[in-house]
């Protein structure tokens, strides 16, 4: 992680997960990462998308540990014991679309309104995970409507975000990053342990497309290989 100052500070959401704790555990690793903070449900302070105001709240209860060099959203749904990722039409539902986006869009983009606020002033960035099926240019199956939907919200939020942060801090950088298969609760129904790459290995890639960026590369979609994606 050269292009970070010796001594950055880090903080990963969506810590518990198979990917998020390989964020923290690399970062932890890392001489020159000073701290990692890593937030889920059950964290002190705790951030549940579910709960609105946690995000806010955790913000808040931050602050005093700020800044923030590296900030990443490794939160994310695809699935759930209430349901799987839709395949036609007639399996959408309210009650799906809404679970999917406010974990996968709202609850990200809340993170993009109150995290932002705890950047370091030099140069920082925050990145959030998304999906190479969110982008529409390269939609070529069909189906997963509230995934493929709430990644493509994502990514929007992603670029609208770096727009309004250039103004105010320009050395700030926003990404949206594709992780890959990886084998993961995520993944695990789609034959993700057969497949899937280990999170260390993804998290390890992403970091490196982290480390490489600039600010000319602010509100951009990336994958774990350093290829920009459409969107």
């Amino acid at each position: 992680m050269r292009s970070f100052p010796q001594d950055f500070r880090a903080l990963v959401i969506g810590a518990s997960g198979a990917i998020g704790a390989a964020f923290v555990g690399r970062l932890q690793a890392n001489p020159n990462c000073a701290a990692v903070v890593g937030l889920h449900r059950q964290s002190l302070p705790p951030l549940d998308f579910d709960q609105e105001e946690s995000i806010a709240a955790a913000a808040a209860a931050l602050s005093r540990e700020a800044p923030f060099d590296l900030i990443i959203n490794a939160a994310g749904l695809l699935h759930s014991q209430r349901f799987m990722p839709e395949k036609k039409f007639a399996d959408l539902n309210y009650a799906q679309m809404l679970e999917t986006f406010r974990v996968n869009a709202f609850g990200p983009a809340l993170i993009l309104s109150h995290f932002s606020k705890l950047l370091s002033g030099d140069r920082a960035v925050i990145a959030v995970l998304s999906a190479k099926v969110g982008s529409i240019a390269d939609n070529r199956l069909g189906g997963w409507y509230s995934y493929r939907a709430s990644k493509a919200a994502l990514n929007m939020f992603v670029k609208t975000a770096a727009i309004e942060l250039r103004r105010t801090r320009p050395n700030a950088i926003v990404l949206a990053l594709h992780p890959g298969t990886v084998a993961s609760r995520l993944s695990q129904p789609f034959r993700g342990a057969e497949i899937g790459r280990a999170p260390r290995d993804a998290v390890a890639d992403m970091l490196g497309v982290i480390d490489s960026a600039t600010p000319a590369c602010s509100g951009q979609f990336f994958s774990y290989s350093g290829e920009r994606l459409p969107w």
